[in-house]
């Protein structure tokens, strides 16, 4: 599948890691072995990369680690990182330029020393702008497709691609991009606002999330969607799952939301545990938890 690659990353800065263990890089340090993981030096290396794979090569795009889960069979195919050179922040009267392997939290901090409000929000989403952008993700009422101007994008043949705010078609927790489009960079739009007021609303989600979720344990953040006009935190506890168990896999007692690896659960534990839930819900409420956390990966062992 990666014949050429040998000869290939002589010639570039980015990083190949041929048959790597996945499971130090993400949130629940779980996960298998992949084909390659490799970490992207900038957009021309990431276009050489993109022109040597396969059309049936399968791709993944991995931000910080959050919000996926790697199954214990590992990934058949390539998953890309994007380096240093797409963590860069600009400023352009109320538009910030952000590349795509900016911390959510870092984006929310920036705005906040230019005195720009409406993207305090991102201090309360774990993981990096690309993913936040892909999955809409959002908290406390907001969600990133409210500030969105336009992204730019590599697809899987190596095209780069803008696309307004209209092109993306964001939903609840969803857009239109695929797994293998790469967002490369994000314009976000805010308002000019009162510096003093956006800090403490930055600590005020800051507070809110520390008190409320599990955050320094290993879990990639909220396992299921919230079904229209319900909570699935308020579900799960309602079907008697939060504590539940599944060898080192549990459901959090402080927020019912989120999966937790205790020590040395594997990712069959963790999805099989979740897959309970579900069933615990539907008996109960007829309600199906739809998964917010991205599973892939190879179900074998």
């Amino acid at each position: 599948m990666f014949k050429n690659f040998d000869q290939i990353s002589k010639n570039l800065k980015s990083k190949f890691f041929f048959n790597y263990n996945i499971s130090k890089f993400t949130w629940f340090r779980t996960g298998g072995t992949i084909d390659l993981f490799c970490i992207i030096e900038d957009e021309h290396e990431l276009e050489i990369i993109l022109h040597n794979l396969t059309n049936e090569t399968p791709i993944f795009i991995i931000g910080v680690g959050s919000n996926v889960l790697i199954r214990d069979g590992g990934f058949r195919g390539i998953i890309i990182r994007l380096g240093k050179s797409f963590n860069t922040l600009n400023i352009n009267g109320n538009s910030i330029y952000a590349g795509a392997g900016i911390l959510d939290a870092n984006l929310s901090k920036y705005a906040y020393e230019n005195c720009l409000q409406g993207l305090e929000f991102f201090s309360g989403i774990p993981g990096s702008v690309g993913g936040a952008v892909k999955m809409n993700a959002g908290c406390y009422g907001f969600e990133t497709k409210e500030v969105v101007k336009e992204i730019f994008i590599f697809s899987k043949d190596g095209i780069k691609k803008k696309l307004s705010n209209e092109d993306i078609h964001f939903s609840y927790r969803n857009s239109n991009l695929s797994d293998h489009d790469i967002i490369t960079s994000v314009v976000f739009k805010g308002q000019l606002g009162e510096k003093d007021k956006i800090e403490s609303k930055i600590k005020e989600i800051k507070k809110m999330r520390e008190i409320s979720q599990p955050i320094k344990t290993k879990t990639g953040g909220s396992t299921f969607k919230n079904p229209k006009g319900q909570f699935a935190a308020r579900l799960i506890e309602q079907a008697d799952c939060k504590g539940l168990t599944f060898g080192d896999a549990t459901i959090s007692t402080k927020h019912s939301n989120f999966l937790i690896n205790m020590g040395n659960a594997t990712s069959k534990e963790l999805e099989a545990l979740g897959k309970k839930v579900q069933e615990r819900v539907m008996k109960k409420f007829n309600v199906y938890l739809e998964w917010e956390i991205k599973i892939i990966g190879d179900n074998s062992e």
